[in-house]
Parts: structure tokens; C-alpha cells; sequence
């Protein structure tokens, strides 16, 4: 057991970013543990819980402002147990602890400041807490003492609080089921309504601040090719290309940044996170394969330089994200002057500060954020080359400065989301580097990660934190299939399927249906978390749709598709409550209705089968799953293209749906005619 003696702060015992930040505050900070909480039975004292992350902005205030403050941490150490979480090493805490905060009325975020009974109970809360009362907030002090006299002279109060909350929490971890045979029209409806929640100028759901939101762009995406409707198609082009051309993007680094604080997305919140730059990766991907806009191509080869130049961590893993803040200030490591430009580009440099928006009064605080928003047209090849060339001498000054911090923490779901992100992209773009990136990743991931077969959720400096969640096991089981498809390597398919048995014997609830959060013999908390709602990444839920419909379409194993039925049906009647955080869920129902299967039987590395693949890849088809057939490998007895071989020596593609194949086409001129036939039948 940790030892969690009075005086003394105890997080220079962890691994955390996070936590190492806040090792030498005044706060007496413990991890979170039994220890902790044993502590403050022991004492009587309530709990402050104090969750947040390494990249966070406001979290870095708040610990200036009031935990480096010795006469604010005296009053915390005097009347709390102070427990300090990275939201990213515990998932699972900060959960349950920001829905507790939701169902006090108050919005969500971080830092997370939330008050607990020696029982991990919640009763009050809050996020960002002021030293002294300023911006319509009360003081922390004045929190403080507020909150421990409730706790101590009004104990009635508390425990109504926590007996509504547990209550209220409990009832938001059960499922609403329904049927699972839900109608396919359905996707489109729930396109047609969220389409209206785009911001016609500059794109984005509703206004500031603006987040990437991306499985709710995916699912308008997929309506679009579906129904060819244009306000579908232009809402997604046009939030991407201003997004792209914003501020929210690294002109110079690449990658995006968290979300935009403006409608336009010219000023970001500078954090850079593995997790938005893996889904808009794959969305642009996508969209790129049907407009074949150059701008899309490009922020994908910038995300992609961007991870593999700065992101790879420990054995080649990636690193969940870069800081706000460097020396002390946000966003100063990006920002510019015109000083400085001129004096860097000399003559070039009239051109750079007209197309990218430096100007002596600055956009942000007196400094300009480079962007394109008022230049998001391409110039001239000769422009285009002139400003390419100045981004690489701004650059390279940049990174003389002092860097952001790192968090080179390696999560299991977020790295399987930037693998199989990785894997699509190097298989559209043709770029085996991305490909061995991935796999690269997904080696240290399935080695170092695991023991047992179980993974654990994440790791640094030569150890693992936290018992793996669903969305680990979700994320790497697709990032698993979005290998196998991208190297043919049949082994990917073999540990996606072994991460889906942990998911049933460890996640599946068997009385309600669906895969709770943590596994059966994991750490206890006050309740076991079930939802199928996005959040900042893609749900676990709504990933295993899509798994358990690709593994029975590859494998034929009915046991996959019971099992999809059974999830679909576990979640069905959510869509009568609020489809708006449902769209991780609803893409992967596509896959399940009407998976469209192409095989390609031939050698993978002869020219006649990359010139099919080709075809196949430079189409937009995000329900789509591909399989190369190498000559003597069988595809299994349920598959519908099973026995199906080269037709004349040559090879040969089937494209099947459902249980059906087409004749086989041995051109790509006739496989695209084939699939051209689908798309139009499907309009």
C-alpha cells in the first residue's frame, strides 16, 4: 500500500505527466487509491479530487494560481484529503466523476474539481476555481470552507446529495434496448436533422467554442454518398477546408489543435491531442477519396509528418500529446510577429504575411496565429512553392524555442486509433512508412502492453497504469483489422478476434446486453459505467459495432454477427432519447445491414492486383472491407466469396453483398464500373 502519511506530497512516486507536474506543490496530493480514502475515514475528512491532464491550459492556472499558493494549499491540507488524477492514465475515474458534475447542472471539463466522501461518494463540484471570486465564480478558498462546513455540519444535506447522485449515475449506466433490426433509412433521417446544426459560413457544429466533432462529420459523410444530397456533401467539405486553412491547424508543424475558441477557427486552444488528429486523419482520407481536393491531401501528409516527427514515444508507441503552454504562456510557441517574419524571409516575406494574416496588430493578443482563412484558395504554383519554402525556414526557427511539454504516456486506445488511422491513409496515399508506423506501434502495444493476453491501458517509463478499458480493447481491435487489411497479414485478424473474447468474458453484461466500461475484475468504483455516447474519442460501444460486423464478414463465424445483433439491439432505444452522441454507433450499423465485401484473389505484390486494389482505394466506400487473396490462401467456409479463385491466371476481384458476389471482373475498368453500379443504385 501506498504510503500516504500525513505532510507530504506523493506524486514523485508516479509516472504521470500530469502528476510529476504537481509534485512539488504545497498540496499533500496522494494518488488515488484505497489509501487515500482509507486516510480520510480515518480522519474524517472529505476528499477533494482533482483531475486533469498535462496538456490542459486551465488546469496549469489553476495550479499556479492556487496549488503553488502555500497559504491556499494550507487550507486544502487542512480540511481534505487531496487526491490528484490524470484523466488520461484513469478513464474510468474521470467518467463517473464528470457525470456526477453533469447531473449537478453544471457544464463538464477540466480541471475537474470534485468533493467526495471517505467513500468516493460525490456530493458537490465544480471545474476551474479562481483564487479570489472573479468571472462570476466564487473564490477557491471560499469554496473550500464552504464545502467542508457543509460536509461536517450539515452531514443530512451531504448524504441526500449523495444518495440522488449514486442514484442518478446508476440510472445512467443502464442501456435503453430496443430492436435490433433498425431500419437503414434511419441514417439518413438523423443526417438530414444534424445537418441543420452546421454553421453555413464557416462549417462546425453550432458556434464558439468549436470542436472537430469528427464521427458526426463522418456520419453526414457517409449520408452524402448515399443519397447525393449537396447540403450534406458541401457541410463536410466545408467545415474541413476551414478547419484546414484556420489557426486550429499548424501551418508550419502540422497536425490540429484541440478545438477553435472563435466560430472560425482561427485561434485554437493550443494542445495538440493524438486522438483528434487520428479521427480527422481518417475523415479526410475519406472525403478525399470522392473530391479529390488537393487541400485534404496535403493536412493529411501534415498530420502524418506531424506524429512520426514528433508523436513516436517509448518503442514506438505514440505519445498522447503536446502542451498549451511553453514558458509559461498559451499558445507561445506558435505565435508570430512581423519583426521577426520580415527578418526571417526577407524578401518572401510580403507574400507570407499577406496570405497567412501577420499584421502589426496581431490576431491573437498582439501576435498573429498564421492561417489561411482569408487566402483559402491555392495561388499560383510559383506562390505556392515561394510560401512552402518560408513555412520550412519558419519552422526550423521554431524549433529553436522552448517546446511545449510532452506527455509521452502511450494510451492503448488512443494509439489504436492513430494505427489504424495510419494503416487506411498509407493505403490510399500509397506511403508504406505510415503503414510501418502503425505496425510499429501496434507491436509495442501487443508486446510490451500485454500480459496474459489482457492489456493494460497505459504506459510510461518502463511501466503500466490502469486496468485496460473497453475502448483500449475496441480501438486496438480495429486498429488490428485496419492492418490485416492494409498488409494482409491474417495474424491482425487473429488478435482483433482474442481482444473480442476478453471484451465477452471481462465487459459483456449478460442480464442488459452491452460492454461496460471496465472489466468484471477490475478496481471497484461506485458504479460500473455503460453508455454508447461519443465523447471527445469514438465510444467503445459504437467501435464494437463495426469490429464484430468486420470479423463476421471476414471470418463467417456467426457467433460475431449474434453478438453485433445483440450490441445494436442493447443500445437501440438510445436513438429515441438523443442520437446526437450516437454517431460512432450509427456509422458502424452500416456494416452491419449491408456490409459490401471486395476480394481481390491474386499475388499481393503482382501489378495486375495492386492496379484492382487501386481501383478499390481511390474510391470513397466507408463500408467497405477489402481482402487481398493470396493464390493458396482460403478464405473461410461462411465467407460469400469462399472457393472463389483467379479467373485465366489473372486476378480477379468479387465484389459481394451480404451473402451475394457478382461475377468476377479481372480489369480495374470493370471493377469500377461495378462499384460505380452499387454507388448509384444506393443514391
Amino acid at each position: 500500500m501506498t504510503d500516504t502519511s500525513q505532510g507530504r506530497n506523493l506524486l514523485g512516486f508516479e509516472t504521470s505527466p500530469y502528476l510529476l507536474q504537481h509534485r512539488d506543490n504545497p498540496v499533500h496530493w496522494v494518488p488515488w487509491g484505497e489509501a487515500a480514502f482509507a486516510r480520510a475515514r480515518a480522519e474524517n475528512k472529505p476528499v477533494l479530487l482533482s483531475v486533469g491532464y498535462a496538456a490542459c491550459h486551465w488546469c496549469h492556472v489553476m495550479a499556479h494560481e492556487s496549488f503553488e499558493n502555500p497559504a491556499i494549499a494550507a487550507v486544502m491540507n487542512d480540511l481534505f484529503v487531496c487526491i490528484k488524477v490524470d484523466r488520461e492514465e484513469r478513464p474510468d475515474v474521470d467518467h463517473i466523476y464528470q457525470n456526477a458534475l453533469g447531473l449537478l447542472g453544471q457544464p463538464g471539463g477540466w480541471p475537474l474539481t470534485m468533493f467526495l466522501t471517505p467513500d468516493a461518494e460525490p456530493f458537490w463540484g465544480g471545474t476551474y476555481f479562481p483564487p479570489a471570486p472573479r468571472y462570476g465564480r466564487p473564490g477557491f478558498v471560499e469554496v473550500l470552507q464552504g464545502v467542508a462546513d457543509t460536509y461536517h455540519r450539515e452531514p443530512a444535506k451531504v448524504t441526500r446529495n449523495v444518495e440522488a447522485l449514486k442514484d442518478a449515475l446508476t440510472q445512467m449506466a443502464e442501456n435503453r434496448s430496443g430492436d435490433p433490426g433498425i431500419d437503414p433509412t434511419i441514417l439518413n433521417r438523423i443526417a438530414a436533422r444534424l445537418v441543420q446544426e452546421v454553421d453555413p459560413v464557416h462549417g462546425g457544429i453550432g458556434q464558439a467554442p468549436k470542436f472537430p466533432q469528427v464521427p458526426i462529420f463522418g456520419l453526414l459523410w457517409r449520408a452524402a454518398l448515399r443519397t447525393g444530397r449537396p447540403d450534406l456533401y458541401d457541410a463536410v467539405t466545408r467545415t474541413l477546408t476551414a478547419m484546414s486553412q484556420g489557426g486550429i491547424y499548424d501551418h508550419l508543424g502540422g497536425g490540429f489543435a484541440r478545438y477553435s475558441v472563435d466560430d472560425r477557427w482561427l485561434v485554437p486552444h493550443f494542445e495538440k491531442m493524438l486522438y483528434d488528429n487520428a479521427q480527422l486523419m481518417e475523415l479526410l482520407t475519406l472525403v478525399w477519396q470522392d473530391s479529390r481536393t488537393p487541400l485534404f491531401a496535403e493536412r493529411v501528409h501534415g498530420i502524418a509528418d506531424w506524429v512520426l516527427r514528433e508523436m513516436v514515444a517509448e518503442g514506438g508507441g505514440f505519445a498522447s500529446t503536446l502542451d498549451a503552454d511553453s514558458e509559461g504562456e498559451e499558445g507561445l510557441f506558435y505565435i508570430w510577429n512581423v519583426d521577426e517574419i520580415d527578418r526571417l524571409l526577407g524578401g518572401d516575406a510580403a507574400l507570407f504575411k499577406r496570405v497567412y494574416d501577420i499584421t502589426p496588430a496581431g490576431n491573437f493578443e498582439g501576435a498573429s496565429i498564421p492561417n489561411r482563412i482569408g487566402h483559402p484558395d491555392p495561388l499560383s504554383a510559383a506562390e505556392e512553392d515561394t510560401l512552402a519554402r518560408c513555412r520550412a525556414v519558419l519552422l526550423a526557427e521554431r524549433s529553436t524555442r522552448v517546446r511545449p511539454g510532452w506527455d509521452d504516456k502511450v494510451l492503448a486506445d488512443w494509439n489504436g486509433l492513430m494505427i489504424a488511422a495510419l494503416a487506411g491513409a498509407g493505403q490510399v496515399f500509397a506511403q508504406p512508412a505510415w503503414i510501418a508506423a502503425a505496425r510499429d506501434a501496434f507491436a509495442f502495444v501487443t508486446t510490451t502492453m500485454s500480459t496474459g493476453g489482457r492489456l493494460v491501458h497505459a504506459w510510461r517509463a518502463g511501466q503500466g497504469r490502469g486496468s485496460a478499458t473497453l475502448d483500449d480493447y475496441a480501438a486496438m481491435a480495429r486498429a488490428a483489422l485496419a492492418l490485416a487489411e492494409a498488409t494482409g497479414d491474417q495474424a491482425y485478424v487473429a488478435q482483433a478476434a482474442a481482444w473480442t473474447g476478453v471484451l465477452d468474458r471481462h465487459y459483456w453484461d449478460g442480464e442488459r446486453g452491452g460492454y461496460f466500461f471496465t472489466a468484471d475484475d477490475a478496481e471497484g468504483l461506485i458504479v460500473r459505467i455503460k453508455s454508447v455516447h461519443d465523447a471527445a474519442t469514438p465510444n467503445g460501444n459504437g467501435t464494437m459495432v463495426e469490429v464484430l460486423a468486420r470479423l463476421y464478414a471476414l471470418t463467417g463465424e456467426e457467433r460475431y454477427r449474434t453478438r453485433a445483433d445483440a450490441l445494436v439491439a442493447a443500445f437501440a432505444g438510445e436513438l429515441g432519447r438523443n442520437f446526437f452522441p450516437l454517431a460512432t454507433f450509427l456509422n458502424g450499423l452500416e456494416l452491419v445491414t449491408d456490409p459490401l465485401q471486395i476480394v481481390i484473389a491474386g499475388d499481393p505484390d503482382g501489378a495486375d492486383t495492386r492496379a484492382l486494389a487501386r481501383t478499390v482505394l481511390d474510391r470513397a466506400l466507408p463500408g467497405r472491407i477489402l481482402t487481398i487473396a493470396a493464390p493458396g490462401q482460403a478464405l473461410p467456409p461462411g465467407h460469400p466469396a469462399a472457393g472463389k479463385t483467379m479467373t485465366g491466371g489473372a486476378a480477379t476481384a468479387y465484389v459481394c453483398r451480404g451473402m451475394t458476389c457478382a461475377a468476377p471482373v479481372t480489369t480495374p475498368a470493370a471493377l469500377a464500373s461495378s462499384l460505380d453500379a452499387i454507388a448509384e443504385a444506393q443514391a
